[in-house]
């Protein structure tokens, strides 16, 4: 499940004629960066949902051949995170499923980072899976906000303002659908509602890249991003 269907009011003026996983990072769509790492990992189909500038949208994904892509259509209004999964279940299916946000970029470490994430999926002792990135391990990971982590993987979100974290939220990772369950079966929902859920059910686990993250949250963030791609190649 590819999140896409953003308005992207922080990427304006890049996102004042197109959507926000259409702009271009180093001569890629944002988009492309993503489905080109989940097909990397080994992923056949992918679901993208779609609401700005749908149509840019589709047209830009029917030209993708290397993988199935099928699109949740979000056009009538924004379903917000955990809404967007939901209203995207009958295509997903009930195994469990990546879900990627399209801002997050990264530089392969020695291990790729969705392998890493694989390699840490335990069915039997988590419901989520979060791709988390140590602090000073990338750009974009603003303020203190973000989790905590214990021996066993476990993980804490904080929103406090007077607590520094020492992870952050890369915005990948893999989900059971059934958790969701519990949840509005139509209308927008946020999916961290369910992240505090599962985390006092001690289900919320986390995975360390020892990637290089980049979070393109706006433009000043997407030039950088570009510049530190541009110097590997």
């Amino acid at each position: 499940m590819v999140l896409a269907a953003g308005l992207g009011t922080r990427m304006r003026p890049l996102t004042d004629h197109k959507p926000k996983a259409l702009v271009e990072v180093a001569g890629k769509t944002l988009i492309d960066h993503v489905l080109d790492r989940l097909r990397d990992a080994g992923v056949q189909r992918a679901v993208v949902n779609v609401h700005h500038y749908a149509e840019q949208m589709e047209a830009h994904l029917a030209r993708r051949r290397d993988l199935e892509v099928r699109i949740s259509d979000e056009r009538e209004r924004l379903l917000d995170s955990g809404g967007g999964i939901q209203h995207a279940r009958p295509l997903l299916g009930e195994a469990p499923i990546w879900v990627a946000n399209i801002d997050s970029l990264w530089l392969e470490g020695a291990t790729p980072a969705l392998e890493s994430v694989k390699r840490a999926w335990t069915p039997e002792v988590m419901d989520l899976l979060l791709m988390v990135v140590r602090r000073g391990h990338g750009i974009g990971f603003e303020g203190p906000q973000g989790f905590f982590m214990d021996e066993a993987g476990r993980l804490t979100h904080s929103t406090s303002p007077d607590v520094v974290t020492p992870f952050a939220n890369v915005g990948v990772g893999i989900l059971k659908p059934e958790v969701l369950d519990s949840e509005p079966r139509r209308g927008p929902f946020p999916i961290q509602p369910v992240w505090r859920r599962l985390q006092d059910e001690g289900r919320l686990h986390g995975a360390a890249m020892e990637a290089f993250w980049m979070h393109v949250g706006d433009p000043a963030a997407r030039d950088a991003a570009e510049a530190r791609l541009k110097e590997l190649t």
